[in-house]
């Protein structure tokens, strides 16, 4: 118990609850509120033990000090204003409030009506207040005490041009891991465990993306279906992790990165700012909507009790107000301070930088970040779409912000899957997309590439299902994308055809080594590297199942583990080629050879009738890019031929020749690299190969 019964005034700065060693600071925004107080609990959050008010508010912020108080102190908000739904003012002291700025928390939500600010099942819906205490089903804030030993390890630091992410699920990534023990299964300790750092080294990872890890929500529609939210898109706390990774406390995250960045791997977090897990207007009071609801959220103009759902999730959180932008920026850098993460991926970015008059580039929301000394270093991703007006932003983010870009996952899919038409489009692709990317001086690392994603189907899956499978998810399989551009080669899900098999097998090696082969960054969902399949379930954010994990075992297989040789292949040649890795749009011939050529199949280059010969399926890209070893004033070249049809394909070698080693065929099992002296090569159907040579200046003009 802390030595004093009172606040005295403290300060309004900074924002949340700090602890100086002889008592806490607590400081809350709040404009509209009349009144706040601050609520101790016991140790376990069970039992409220005192009520205080808070003496000050200024700048519209409610402070206090509290004497005596340390970390562990367990607490909770109450927050006093009109109950004007209709003015968008949605206060109840009757509920329990959870601090914004939360560093931990303790115990779970328990779903129950009182967690609602009004009369639930009332004729008058929202608009009527209830008055029933929600404490006994919130969870509550915790101070804590920040001090960690980050040691000598230093942040990676990775160049965007050598960069390979792989998308992964803290919790689903380790789930099925039976030579972990159980209780660090599903934890941000498994992260750091010697065998999956190593697994990632050997793949050619630079970085891991972590789907959000912010403490978020078990949606009560889901946990009434025996569901839950598996993938975490519902925020309940910007500062908190999410209990379950951490059960620990932050310190359980930052070893993990800590012994991420020793293995030279950096992290990314998957966050969730757009909106939060309170929902509309008939959605649970739980911290924001409690503390200021006209502040924290965007509202429809001249109706205010309704929320403009931009993100499809019911609300949209209000950048544009400053001390909610300054929420989001809080968050940032203590997550990019006190984990030293390494970057951000931002869930609907197009949300986060809509302003009144639309979606602007240079919003409060980018201008804040790229101005910051700190968050502007960091590497910064966008989702550039949203269900709002003019919500597809691809292309359209600031200098400084990769985006990931759809328009790849879609292009390579239909090529590989055999659409007619589909050349120019992959030709876009492969080149950083410098249609949609190069203009504002930005690099080719901008276009973040991917063939599959958490948000659809795998890479197995593509190969193997035509219509999507997401029965388990309660929804009569309404839900998820209708239209994936797959192909499931003569049957729908598991076969022992072993001619079906064996062409699954090689367009799941040709999507790859086109994903590596292409230049942008190359993002690669976690289990593509080894055939992990979803049963076709196209949309598993519920399912926190075997649905949802990694299948290991199928890393074991003799499929999965050609599967991964064949990754670590493509990422060591990414690596060993600078031509396929080239940093910035029109770095000009290298020795005498264009950046980028295109040739037919004969060899000859590309005019614009044969581009509009969309029934032929081939395509050859050579690069050029100064050699980053060999002779001095070397060229290191790359020619990449592709087959996307059906029959064999005989591709002329264009000149100038030069002396040729082929690098990979994805038509069997890797083959160690070898000499090419023939002027043409043959590729299989839905096959490609890449072919390399270091040459001169001289050579090559």
């Amino acid at each position: 118990m802390p030595s004093s019964s009172r606040l005295t005034a403290g300060r309004p700065y900074p924002l949340g609850a700090s602890s100086d060693g002889l008592g806490v600071n607590f400081a809350v925004f709040s404009a509209n509120a009349t009144r706040l107080q601050l609520c101790i609990f016991d140790a376990s959050g069970r039992k409220e033990l005192q009520r205080l008010d808070f003496p000050e508010c200024t700048d519209e912020v409610w402070h206090g000090y509290l004497p005596g108080a340390r970390p562990g102190l367990v607490y909770g908000l109450r927050a006093y204003g009109p109950y004007e739904p209709d003015a968008g003012h949605r206060f109840n002291p009757h509920k329990l409030l959870l601090d914004p700025y939360a560093r931990q928390m303790k115990g779970t939500l328990r779903w129950n009506d009182a967690l609602f600010g009004y009369r639930m099942n009332h004729p008058r819906a929202d608009l009527a207040m209830d008055r029933r205490d929600s404490a006994a089903a919130m969870p509550k804030a915790v101070v804590v005490d920040e001090a960690f030993n980050w040691g000598r390890t230093s942040q990676p630091g990775t160049p965007w041009e050598n960069t390979v992410i792989y998308e992964m699920h803290v919790r689903g990534t380790s789930m099925q891991r039976d030579d972990l023990e159980q209780p660090l299964r599903g934890t941000a300790e498994a992260l750091s465990d010697p065998w999956f750092i190593e697994h990632l080294q050997r793949i050619g990872v630079t970085a891991v993306e972590l789907m959000p890890t912010h403490a978020f929500l078990q949606d009560r529609f889901l946990v009434e279906r025996n569901l839950g939210n598996y993938w975490g898109y519902s925020t309940l706390s910007f500062f908190a992790p999410e209990p379950r990774y951490a059960p620990g406390g932050g310190d359980d995250l930052r070893r993990a990165v800590r012994r991420l960045h020793a293995a030279g791997l950096e992290v990314i977090l998957d966050v969730v700012y757009n909106h939060t897990c309170e929902g509309n207007e008939l959605g649970p009071t739980l911290s924001w909507r409690g503390l200021d609801n006209a502040s924290y959220y965007r509202l429809i103009p001249g109706e205010e009790r309704y929320f403009i759902n931009d993100t499809g999730c019911g609300n949209t959180v209000n950048l544009s107000h400053p001390r909610v932008l300054q929420m989001v920026m809080d968050s940032l850098r203590y997550w990019a301070q006190s984990f030293q993460v390494d970057g951000f991926r931002f869930d609907l970015g197009t949300t986060l930088g809509r302003e009144g008059t639309g979606f602007d580039p240079g919003s409060g929301f980018f201008d804040a970040i790229l101005q910051d000394p700190t968050l502007s270093r960091l590497k910064l991703i966008s989702e550039p779409w949203d269900i709002g007006p003019d919500g597809y932003q691809l292309g359209c983010h600031p200098p400084g912000f990769a985006e990931w870009n759809d328009r790849y996952r879609d292009g390579v899919r239909r090529f590989w899957r055999g659409d007619e038409g589909m050349r120019g489009e992959l030709a876009g692709r492969l080149t950083a997309s410098a249609d949609l990317f190069d203009k504002r001086h930005r690099r080719p690392w901008a276009s973040i590439n991917f063939v599959a994603s958490h948000d659809g189907y795998t890479l197995h899956d593509i190969t193997a299902y035509e219509q999507r499978h997401n029965e388990a998810n309660g929804e009569d399989n309404r839900d998820g994308h209708g239209e994936n551009y797959s192909r499931n080669w003569g049957a729908e899900g598991p076969t022992e055809d072993g001619a079906i098999l064996d062409l699954r097998a090689r367009v799941q090696r040709s999507m790859l080594a086109t994903l590596f082969f292409s230049s942008g960054t190359p993002m690669l969902l976690a289990g593509d590297e080894f055939g992990n399949s979803q049963g076709g379930n196209n949309n598993a954010y519920c399912q926190d199942s075997p649905i949802g994990w990694l299948d290991w075992k199928q890393a074991e297989s003799p499929a999965g583990q050609a599967l991964t040789g064949l990754v670590a292949t493509v990422t060591r040649l990414r690596r060993d080629h600078p031509s396929l890795r080239v940093c910035r749009y029109g770095a000009g011939p290298a020795g005498g050879l264009a950046t980028w050529a295109w040739f037919d199949a004969e060899g000859n280059d590309m005019h614009s009738d044969a581009w509009s010969m969309g029934h032929v399926r081939t395509l050859a890209l050579r690069r050029a890019a100064p050699a980053e070893r060999g002779p001095r004033n070397g060229v290191d070249v790359t020619l990449l031929l592709l087959n996307g049809g059906d029959d064999d394909a005989v591709f002329t070698l264009p000149q100038p020749a030069l002396g040729w080693r082929l690098e990979l065929d994805t038509r069997g099992s890797a083959e160690p690299a070898r000499d090419w002296t023939e002027p043409t090569c043959t590729l299989a159907g839905h096959t490609l190969a890449l072919l390399s040579a270091i040459t001169t200046t001289e050579h090559a003009s």
